[in-house]
């Protein structure tokens, strides 16, 4: 869970496929590829290399956050 405060690192889509690569065709570990990328989480390099492997996406799923506008038609 999120603690108050805490920021978020994001990733360049090239920096994902590079990470997913490396492990993929060039059979380095998991932890190897972490550290020589600057790669805070393992298990995000990971999951990168799983989707690429299975040929899904690596772009962010979320370009929208929060909940859409409502608009009313009427004022009442």
């Amino acid at each position: 869970m999120a603690k108050k405060g805490q920021t978020f690192r994001r990733y360049s889509l090239e920096l994902k496929l590079e990470a997913a690569l490396l492990v993929n065709e060039e059979h380095m570990t998991i932890r190897e590829v972490a550290k020589r990328l600057d790669i805070q989480n393992k298990s995000q390099v990971y999951v990168w290399a799983v989707k690429t492997k299975q040929g899904l996406s690596l772009e962010s799923a979320r370009s929208k956050q929060g909940r859409p506008k409502t608009n009313f038609s009427s004022m009442e």
